[in-house]
């Protein structure tokens, strides 16, 4: 065959090494997030009017930046900081009340007068801690309530910022020390009106995903073997209908104690660690991309068996047959022979043919085999059959 013959067949060469093969079934999958951790809810803490939207979808945030401005409208929310303010100025005026009769020096009637007034601070001060624990529950947070006392002024406007990580139960993401999180989806616009508790915005953290496998009543016994034996998994993205040629082993979290009733298959989870594959700022917004994303279609190849070890496992396409024969093609020099080998297993991925010790080392041609035999066959003279070979 000539050079261009060799580039138009893709060839592909590798030296022979023995490796172990696992027989695996193929599952249908697809990444989902992990329920409870991939994505947060900002909810409006307060009833009011947005008055401004801080990011823009797609963006990271980072803890403490501003997401929402809203202006505050609820009028129980404003009578909540009247009385907390009415409280804090008559407290000030005991205090200065106190402090008057201390210094009018000893006596029957002072010191009366200073233990009324201190027994009044004390239950001014029971029930301003009542109300702080109220406007708490309403939404403010200790700095804004701290501000209300100091600068004598309601607040007439809050901003609702990314939560802190120590504010989560656990980490969104445990592959990672920090979760990095995204606007997955802005929901409030300005100008809208939206009560306490209404949803705002969605942030997310796709370092950490799940993948979510099907199997069938029929696999549900090896599956659960995978499970208790502890066996790797090879996960491979799927681009349209044909697999991926990237895939790494993952182990199996859990599988779902009910069947699904409407596809009759039982669902199982692994945990996929993902990795970024662009992140740059833009205008002062700094925007990610994932390799895996929510939605993508996986292949799932669980294990049915104990590994065989130190076989000769080749690409289907490094392996031609005809009729009850099946060759390879060995590099010697600047040529190749055709070697007959016999195949011990085969699927739509590898093909594991018998080691009898010559294989081992050589230079074989891992693709276009059977282009390789058609060109045999052609240069000796003898008829083609245009199925010989090829493996439907």
């Amino acid at each position: 065959m000539s050079e261009l013959a060799w580039k138009n067949i893709g060839l592909r060469t590798g030296v022979v090494e023995l490796q172990d093969y696992t027989k695996t079934v193929s599952m249908p999958a697809m990444v989902v997030e992990r329920p409870g951790r991939s994505r947060i809810e900002i909810t409006a803490p307060l009833t009011g009017i947005v008055t401004r939207v801080y990011p823009l979808e797609g963006e990271v945030v980072e803890p403490g930046q501003p997401l929402f401005d809203l202006r505050l409208t609820h009028e129980d929310m404003v009578t909540a900081q009247r009385e907390y303010l009415r409280l804090v100025q008559a407290i000030d005026v005991v205090k200065w009340e106190i402090s008057r009769l201390q210094s009018v020096g000893e006596g029957v009637i002072a010191g009366r007068r200073v233990l009324e007034q201190q027994y009044e601070q004390q239950k001014l001060e029971a029930a301003l801690h009542a109300q702080r624990q109220g406007l708490l529950l309403h939404g403010l947070s200790e700095k804004q309530v701290e501000t209300i006392g100091q600068s004598r002024l309601l607040l007439q406007s809050i901003t609702v910022v990314v939560p802190s990580y120590s504010q989560e139960a656990e980490p969104v993401s445990t592959e990672k020390s920090e979760p990095l999180l995204h606007v997955q989806r802005i929901v409030a616009s300005r100008g809208e009106q939206v009560s306490a508790g209404a949803l705002m915005g969605v942030l997310a953290d796709h370092g950490t995903l799940y993948v979510e496998g099907q199997a069938f009543e029929d696999d549900s016994q090896r599956l659960l073997q995978a499970v208790r034996d502890q066996w790797p998994v090879e996960v491979s993205a799927l681009s349209g209908t044909t697999a991926g040629k990237h895939s790494e082993p993952l182990k199996i979290l859990y599988v779902s104690d009910q069947i699904d009733p409407q596809s009759r298959t039982l669902h199982y989870y692994l945990v996929l660690p993902n990795e970024l594959v662009r992140d740059e700022a833009r205008q002062g917004h700094r925007f990610v991309a994932w390799k895996h994303r929510p939605g993508q279609r996986m292949e799932v190849k669980i294990p049915i068996n104990q590994p065989w070890r130190d076989q000769i496992v080749l690409p289907p396409e490094a392996v031609v047959a005809e009729g009850a024969e099946a060759f390879v093609f060995a590099k010697h020099g600047d040529h190749f022979d055709r070697t007959a080998v016999h195949i011990v297993y085969q699927d739509q991925d590898a093909v594991v043919v018998e080691n009898d010790g010559s294989l081992v080392g050589s230079t074989l041609a891992l693709s276009g085999a059977y282009q390789m035999q058609l060109a045999l066959k052609n240069k000796s003279g003898g008829g083609v059959d245009p199925h010989a070979g090829h493996n439907h």
